[in-house]
């Protein structure tokens, strides 16, 4: 019979009603139920593209004796990590602060009153590489309960306590000044230190993809042409494009590499991640004109919708890493990984020499089981374009035939804002109106199904209906930065209208007095500790994107507000800047924009005048950090920036301010590409 996870939208809980455990979802029902039965409560954090917390789930929660044991003695709770980021971030910090580390399964030990007192991750189901079993750990916990219940609230308590006094980012807020032009320098002083100049990225593995460092890089080279800066981005982007972390058949991105070479991935496939890094590559090309970038983002883009897109026309969040290997069994990367033999079945003799060659596949191997994944390792190999070109298409249908790996159909607000953005400015710069208007079925369904008449949205939906979880600030914040974007390829400006009553929101419900920023609106469910985390992960924080669409809305409609609470939010990337710039990359991006002005830019003119699009086109191609840009016909008054500009001698028109300070207006596209570097 199915649990009570049975009636959840989340796809990952779905994965678990089949469980013998006795799920239940993050509810007050559940720890009601743990007080009135007088057990602890195991909480089981995961999500759906997470290949350990699969291999828990088969282990474990798949076990009958397992599933006995726990309904017995435990309220078990699983959440969706992607669904609930709020219950996980609490938890994390937890566990990381317990343990020094933390990941996923996230497996949390709690009072009836949701206070954590025993972490871990994942738990063999025997003892293992010197950890305890799953049943060694929940008989443990039992016994524990059992016999030394006052001792282990009092523990509890005593997390709980040093949590809240851990001081959250308001002590690194220091005196919420933004980043000075002296202060980026010393976090770019510090990525070089950090920089692997052989294999390119930062640190050692594993490795991932560096997406709003190399957006900070660009902007830094934009505003100062700084070329160090600017090297580290090329070759980073050149290593992971030629590794086997990029899909050099299908485009898009892995999670990330197991090594320092970018060679073998983690193989799921995240949105956030092929967003950012869309958005990354194409900026790369505006910067320097690459082949190799625009090839890239172009690639990126259509795996996104191709992929990932659904029929409600939002982007579902992941692909898992797990696929049918075709021996009844699940593994790692069978989708994607080939052998010699494998090659020779496809292309025959002559055409898999060259591929081999060409993706670097090796009889050894580069995977598991003599299996390699494809790469393009000889950055000189020269072959027939024709010949590579009808390569790749065979394996890819030949691939096309093999089992898929399963689709997280969840759509996440935050990532889709990630995706509009991303989408709408590949689909201008390589005019692609094709991208630009999957960017706008995108948005269409974020205001008609996640967006209430209070501008409050709904994290995630799943087959056109909302989900019960409120947004948190990343969502309000990506979902703006994401409207901003749109509206500035597309000139419509209900997308500022929107984005503008999101950031409202985020002023009223996620801002202290001081300027910080919480994770959870004010009125939110309350957990142990509100959370709240300005530093960027595999995403931009809730706070630095906020900080970046607060900026960015500012320029466009010219309010002070929104700009005195991005200035207010920086200080604590100026805080942070020079200690730790891997972990707040975003928020550098953002403090270039700042420093930069950022530029406004409105173009006036009739739409399908070539004029007016040249001059557009331009300003989208200006590389000064930040820069927003209007388009309009004269007298609009759907964006604030284009007020009171009037064709020049009854032509299109170019204005470029910054700083309450305005140049001259221009008609030449040339001129204005000049003044946006």
């Amino acid at each position: 019979m199915p649990n009570r996870l049975a009636h959840e939208t989340s796809p990952y809980l779905l994965q678990h009603a089949d469980n013998p455990v006795d799920w239940r979802p993050w509810s007050d029902e559940a720890f009601e139920e743990a007080r009135s039965r007088g057990v602890p409560v195991l909480l089981s954090v995961g999500y759906s593209s997470c290949h350990w917390c699969h291999v828990m789930a088969r282990e474990s929660f798949e076990d009958e004796a397992t599933a006995d044991y726990l309904n017995a003695h435990f309220v078990s709770v699983k959440v969706d990590r992607e669904e609930r980021p709020d219950v996980d971030a609490v938890y994390m910090e937890a566990v990381q602060a317990a343990t020094g580390q933390g990941g996923w399964p996230m497996t949390v030990f709690l009072t009836p009153e949701a206070e954590p007192f025993y972490f871990g991750t994942y738990f063999p189901p025997a003892p293992r590489h010197g950890m305890p079993s799953f049943q060694q750990v929940l008989e443990g916990v039992r016994a524990a309960w059992a016999d030394r219940r006052d001792e282990v609230k009092d523990v509890a308590a005593r997390i709980v306590r040093d949590l809240a006094q851990r001081g959250g980012a308001s002590l690194e807020y220091g005196d919420a000044r933004p980043p000075g032009p002296e202060d980026q320098p010393t976090a770019l002083m510090a990525l070089t230190r950090e920089f692997d100049a052989v294999h390119g990225g930062f640190g050692g593995a594993p490795k991932f993809p560096p997406s709003m460092v190399l957006e900070f890089l660009l902007r830094h080279h934009a505003r100062t042409g700084s070329e160090a800066a600017l090297q580290m981005v090329q070759a980073t982007c050149e290593a992971m494009a030629r590794g086997g972390i990029y899909d050099q058949l299908g485009g898009g991105f892995a999670r990330y590499a197991v090594d320092e070479t970018w060679t073998v991935p983690h193989f799921e496939k995240m949105l956030y991640d092929n967003a950012l890094l869309c958005r990354v590559y194409a900026h790369l090309w505006r910067a320097t004109g690459s082949d190799l970038a625009r090839r890239v983002a172009v690639e990126t883009a259509e795996f996104m919708v191709r992929e990932l897109r659904t029929e409600q026309g939002g982007f579902a969040s992941a692909l898992d890493a797990d696929s049918d290997d075709g021996k009844g069994g699940h593994a790692e990367g069978a989708y994607y990984v080939w052998t010699p033999e494998q090659l020779r079945e496809v292309l025959g003799e002559k055409d898999a020499e060259l591929a081999a060659e060409y993706f670097g596949v090796t009889e050894e191997g580069t995977f598991e089981q003599g299996a390699s994944v494809l790469r393009l390792p000889d950055r000189e190999a020269l072959a027939d374009a024709g010949r590579v070109a009808s390569v790749r298409e065979r394996l890819l249908a030949a691939r096309g035939r093999r089992p898929r790996p399963g689709r997280d159909d969840k759509v996440v607000a935050a990532w889709n804002g990630l995706a509009i953005a991303a989408l709408a400015e590949t689909g201008a710069y390589f005019d692609r109106p094709d991208l630009v208007e999957a960017a706008v079925a995108a948005a269409d369904l974020l205001v008609r199904v996640h967006l209430d008449d209070r501008a409050r949205l709904a994290r995630t939906s799943l087959d056109g209906t909302a989900g019960s979880h409120a947004g948190v600030l990343e969502d309000y914040a990506d979902v703006a930065e994401g409207f901003l974007a749109l509206s500035s390829v597309t000139g419509e400006g209900a997308w500022v209208e929107i984005a503008g009553l999101l950031l409202d929101t985020v002023l009223r419900h996620f801002t202290a007095e001081d300027g910080t920023l919480y994770d959870t609106a004010d009125d939110a469910e309350e957990l142990i500790r509100r959370p709240q985390d300005p530093t960027d992960n595999a995403a931009p924080s809730g706070w630095t994107a906020a900080a970046g669409a607060l900026l960015s809305y500012a320029a466009v409609t010219g309010e002070d507000r929104p700009r005195e609470a991005a200035e207010r939010a920086l200080g604590v990337v100026r805080a942070l800047g020079a200690r730790v710039p891997r972990f707040i990359g975003w928020g550098l991006a953002v403090a270039e924009a700042l420093l930069d002005g950022p530029r406004e830019v409105a173009i006036v003119g009739q739409g399908d005048d070539p004029a007016t699009r040249a001059l557009h086109r331009a300003a989208l191609l200006g590389t000064a950090p930040g820069a927003v840009v209007a388009v309009g016909e004269p007298g609009s008054g759907e964006v604030p920036l284009l007020l009171d500009r009037p064709l020049l001698e009854g032509r299109p028109a170019a204005y470029v301010c910054r700083r309450f300070t305005c140049d001259a207006p221009t008609g030449d596209a040339g001129v204005l590409a000049g003044k946006l570097g």
